[in-house]
């Protein structure tokens, strides 16, 4: 079990010493955790330790604050403080659980409050998990792997696939029909985080937050640039696309791509 201070100190170190630059480089198309947590010093080391496993983290102090972050753009897992100003974490939880669009989003509770009957109605209003602080690091990490593997195998998986189209995120190698399809990787990326949700359509807006990332200043004719490069690479004579673009909306990867 690491103490909160413990805990805090020792990242500092880690993060000022040599081991700083074994931190995993982030990707655009990484799993997005929203770490919604009023006290500082805990949100930074909880910050610093999901970034060192590679996802994308944002941050909010307030309930009201997260709130808007969750209706604006839901994340794919949410690391939830019971006591918040503004709106308390187990109404948040209770009202992710009721909208149809997050009614699934993991959440994991931290809270300080560990007798048996505050961790039933913790989990009663639908957290997926309950950690008691202080915790360990460490553990809470697991949870949140063990999770994302659970309701988003998609984005933790190593492989994705559909019909003769292979992508392999550990090697970062794209093969369709047995052949190399040689990517930059602004396009790696880009058919990486469609494959990862066929048949949802992105605006190019969404794209440039999902692909580029949010602080990107990029034009979103961009995006149309970079989906013709991704198509002429992809496919050859009278391959299918397995791009579907949709007239006003943006692109999809095509769900019934490798179907009969």
């Amino acid at each position: 079990m690491i103490h909160l201070s413990t805990a805090i100190s020792s990242q500092r170190d880690f993060a000022d010493g040599p081991l700083s630059g074994s931190r995993k480089t982030l990707n655009a198309a990484a799993p997005r955790v929203l770490v919604v947590e009023d006290e500082a010093s805990l949100a930074l080391l909880l910050s610093y330790n999901l970034e060192a496993e590679g996802y994308q983290v944002e941050r909010a102090e307030r309930g009201d604050e997260a709130e808007l972050k969750l209706a604006e753009n839901p994340p794919d897992l949410v690391i939830l403080d019971w006591m918040l100003p503004g709106v308390s974490g187990l109404e948040i939880c209770r009202r992710l659980r009721a909208r149809e669009a997050t009614k699934t989003l993991p959440v994991i509770m931290l809270t300080a409050r560990g007798d048996e009957g505050e961790r039933v109605r913790g989990l009663s209003v639908g957290a997926d998990d309950y950690v008691v602080k202080p915790f360990s690091v460490p553990e809470l990490m697991a949870r949140v792997r063990a999770l994302l593997r659970r309701s988003k195998p998609e984005r933790v998986a190593s492989r994705l696939a559909a019909g003769d189209l292979d992508l392999n995120r550990e090697t970062h190698r794209v093969v369709r029909n047995g052949r190399d399809i040689h990517l930059g990787p602004t396009e790696f990326r880009l058919i990486e985080f469609l494959m990862e949700r066929p048949g949802r359509v992105f605006s190019r807006a969404q794209l440039l937050d999902g692909v580029w990332g949010m602080s990107a200043e990029i034009d979103e004719r961009t995006v149309d640039v970079h989906v013709g490069r991704l198509r002429k690479a992809l496919s050859r004579g009278r391959e299918r696309d397995p791009i579907r673009t949709v007239r006003g909306a943006g692109y999809a990867f095509d769900e019934t791509f490798g179907k009969s």
